[in-house]
C-alpha cells in the first residue's frame, strides 16, 4: 500500500492506494457526495483498493477537495505504474450507461496530457458542478503523467453521464495496469 498525505490552506487530504485490493472495500469520504459514489466506482471497477479521507473548505464550494484529490490520486498512480517490472501501458474502455455512453483510452506513457471531450447535459448532479468532472481529470492525469483521452460519445442524464465516464476510466486503468510482456513496454526502455 502507497500513501500520500496533501495539507494546503483550503484543504487537507490523505489517500491511500493498494492495487492488491482482495475483496476489501474502499472507505472514501471527501464530504462531497456525488463525487464519493464516483470515486467508489473507480475504485469498484479498477481493482484499487483506495482509502481518501478529505476536509476541505467546501462552505466556499467543492473545487479545491475535487482538484486535490486528483492531484494526490495521479501522483499515487505514477509511483504505482513507475514500480512495475511490467504492465500493458494502455488501455481503451467503452461504458454504456443507459443512454450514455462513454470512451475512454489511455497511455500511462510518462507524458502528460487531458483531452476531454465531454459536455454534460446538466451544470449540476445535486449540488456537485459537472464543470469538477474536468477539473479532477486534468489534476490526476498532470500528476499521473499519462495521457488521457475522454469522449462523452451519448448523453442524456448527466448522472448518467458522468457515472459512464468514470467507470470507463477505471477499466481503462486496470487494463494498462495489467502485467505485460517482459519489461519497460517502451522501445526507448524507459518511461519518464
Amino acid at each position: 500500500m502507497i500513501r500520500k498525505e496533501r495539507s494546503t490552506q483550503e484543504t487537507r487530504i490523505s489517500i491511500s492506494l493498494d492495487d492488491k485490493k482482495s475483496f476489501k472495500e474502499s472507505k472514501i469520504s471527501t464530504n462531497v457526495g456525488f463525487f464519493d459514489h464516483m470515486l467508489t466506482l473507480l475504485s469498484f471497477h479498477s481493482e484499487l483498493y483506495l482509502e481518501i479521507e478529505a476536509d476541505g473548505d467546501n462552505e466556499v464550494d467543492d473545487h479545491h477537495t475535487v482538484e486535490d484529490v486528483g492531484i494526490i490520486l495521479g501522483q499515487l498512480i505514477r509511483e504505482l505504474y513507475a514500480e512495475k517490472q511490467s504492465y500493458q501501458r494502455y488501455g481503451t474502455t467503452y461504458i454504456p450507461m443507459d443512454e450514455s455512453l462513454a470512451r475512454v483510452v489511455l497511455d500511462l506513457s510518462g507524458r502528460p496530457h487531458l483531452n476531454f471531450q465531454a459536455e454534460f447535459s446538466k451544470e449540476k448532479v445535486g449540488s456537485f458542478d459537472t464543470e469538477l468532472v474536468m477539473e479532477f481529470f486534468n489534476a490526476l492525469s498532470m500528476n499521473s503523467r499519462m495521457t488521457l483521452h475522454i469522449d462523452l460519445l451519448k448523453g442524456g442524464n448527466t448522472h448518467h453521464e458522468i457515472e459512464a465516464v468514470f467507470k470507463a476510466f477505471a477499466r481503462s486503468l486496470k487494463a494498462a495496469l495489467l502485467p505485460g510482456g517482459s519489461g519497460i513496454p517502451s522501445s526507448k526502455g524507459v518511461i519518464e
